[in-house]
């Protein structure tokens, strides 16, 4: 898609973060805005930016969590004058915490707003979008969907699903002339650290700044993806080297990730106590 002057995307997640950095992004390209966030206030900020660089912008309010929202925001943009030329999949949430401590509730709510959303927007909208010459897909993924870390076990499996998802429809349908992209791009310097979920007896950690990257980065990543019909997008230097070693190293990054297996074995059952039984020793931990 090399030019996107009058063309209309769709950004969830728009309120903050990845996602206005790239509806302001699109928006200096000339542009029109759908914004689409469960953050009504966040997003009318937003919009109030963008509509300083001179494009039409729209906005609808919903929950990501309610798959008949998902359905009434797809309705919505199919409505509009002009439709959807650009989908933007942005919207997620995180968890920090180990796997075994998390509850269904937790899982839920990460696979529904991190996978389920983006694919049942993505499938509402898809008769749209085949219908419209020039139109691209672009999902937010991470370079958390292509390499497996500790403690985020969801969030991993949300993003490789999303990862795996759009690999599929690129296979699927840029023969047909649709594009579509993996943004994979690793630690953000966004509020989702600050608002990720956990079992609340993990102390929540910001990484340092080092091994992070702006919104404003990933946004012009995303755009030169979108104009170059990029298939996949791994930035930040901290993220290239984690997917190099598991593409070229695979057994040096496995063998460190069980440095110390030792010592957490006997962490692990100090948690675990064997003469316990599992309901007394989430009691105790819950005291």
């Amino acid at each position: 898609m090399k030019h996107l002057q009058g063309k209309r995307a769709l950004v969830t997640g728009a309120a903050s973060g990845i996602g206005r950095a790239i509806a302001m992004e699109l928006a200096r390209r000339g542009t029109n805005l759908l914004l689409a966030d469960r953050d009504q206030a966040g997003m009318s900020r937003t919009a109030i930016e963008i509509r300083g660089l001179g494009v039409n912008v729209d906005l609808f309010h919903y929950d990501a969590e309610q798959p008949e929202q998902i359905v009434a925001l797809a309705n919505f943009a199919k409505s509009l004058t002009g439709g959807i030329d650009i989908l933007v999949n942005n919207a997620g949430v995180t968890y920090s915490g180990f796997t075994d401590r998390m509850t269904s509730e937790h899982w839920n709510r990460m696979l529904q707003i991190n996978l389920h959303a983006p694919i049942r927007l993505t499938h509402e909208l898809l008769p749209h979008l085949l219908k419209r010459r020039d139109v691209h897909l672009l999902n937010v993924c991470s370079v958390l969907g292509l390499v497996g870390m500790p403690k985020v076990c969801a969030y991993n499996t949300a993003k490789f699903g999303l990862v795996g998802f759009t690999e599929s429809l690129r296979s699927e349908y840029g023969v047909q002339g649709v594009g579509v992209t993996a943004l994979c791009p690793g630690l953000v310097r966004t509020n989702l650290f600050n608002s990720s979920m956990s079992n609340g007896h993990e102390k929540q950690k910001t990484p340092p700044r080092w091994t992070t990257t702006t919104p404003e980065k990933v946004a012009r990543a995303a755009v030169r993806a979108i104009r170059k019909n990029r298939a996949r997008v791994v930035m930040e230097p901290v993220a290239r080297v984690m997917f190099a070693f598991k593409r070229f190293l695979p057994g040096v990054m496995d063998f460190a990730m069980q440095l110390g297996r030792q010592r957490h074995t006997e962490k692990r059952l100090a948690y675990w106590n064997p003469e316990e039984s599992e309901a007394e020793t989430l009691k105790r931990r819950a005291a």
